[in-house]
């Protein structure tokens, strides 16, 4: 298995580097390296994600500005495809759990619609990526309290954590990483970048498997408009936007027989 390089900006960031190579079982290195291109960089603010080969800037994660934080601010609620995917309704807020957390986006709007989201990511880079996000997302007076109620994260292959977990979740959401048809589908560096890293999940299906057999309400896998149907289970509907649509798996609750006891009064003797 090719090693993740961990460079820290300065000699002053060597000691919580290496903690946080210990953590995730990355190698600490003192220049960026030739191969694999790609390594991930500790700087005094933030951890990120470089790759030379590619012009665009490093990949971090941000829950305070950028993307993330407009949308927080003007995402349309829970008139948004997302939030109608995962049953979002007035006075009504799942418990979530997001089994294939990536950056985190996703988990971070429903947070801001008042649902609680666990979090699950099983590659080590993109949950040091999102650890760092979530700190520093604690150190912001405007997040801390947000963040630390409605967010949990936990570094999990997804299928052990539902296989060994006894707390089961209203909705369980699957975004996992599809064949692309042709370049242009990765215009966004981060898809790029992480492709590099996890490559596609070909357990996705037996994923969604484990998601129905675990999940309360529903479950909810998010796919490019053009991609075929997660395995062989077909949605009860879906949920579109421009380029995505969101699949919905309803959990159909067990109905038991009715039984009636009578009363030893009506009961028939001899």
């Amino acid at each position: 298995m090719t090693p993740t390089f961990l460079l820290p900006a300065t000699t002053s960031l060597h000691e919580a580097a290496q903690q946080l190579a210990a953590a995730f079982h990355f190698t600490v290195i003192n220049q960026p390296p030739t191969t694999p291109s790609w390594f991930l960089y500790l700087t005094e603010t933030r951890l990120e994600l470089r790759d030379p080969t590619i012009a665009a800037g490093p990949v971090y994660v941000d829950f305070i500005d950028g993307t993330l934080g407009y949308r927080h601010r003007h995402g349309g609620g829970r008139n948004q495809p997302l939030a109608k995917a995962v049953g979002l309704k007035k006075g009504v807020c799942p418990t979530i759990l997001d089994a294939t957390a990536g950056l985190g986006r996703d988990a971070f709007v429903l947070a801001g619609l008042n649902c609680r989201v666990h979090m699950v990511e099983r590659s080590p880079v993109a949950t040091a990526l999102l650890q760092d996000g979530l700190e520093r997302a604690r150190q912001n007076p405007q997040r801390s309290a947000f963040v630390a109620e409605r967010l949990q994260l936990l570094h999990y292959d997804a299928q052990d954590w539902l296989g060994s977990e006894l707390q089961r979740y209203d909705v369980i959401y699957l975004d996992p990483m599809y064949p692309h048809r042709h370049q242009s589908a990765l215009v966004k560096k981060e898809m790029r970048l992480l492709r590099q890293l996890v490559g596609d999940d070909p357990d996705a299906h037996c994923l969604l498997q484990t998601a129905l057999s675990h999940a309360n309400q529903r479950v909810v896998v998010k796919r490019p408009q053009w991609a075929p149907t997660l395995g062989d289970s077909r949605p009860h509907f879906s949920i579109h936007s421009e380029n995505t649509r969101f699949d919905v798996y309803l959990i159909t609750p067990v109905t038991l027989p009715t039984v009636f006891l009578l009363s030893p009064s009506l009961k028939k003797e001899g």
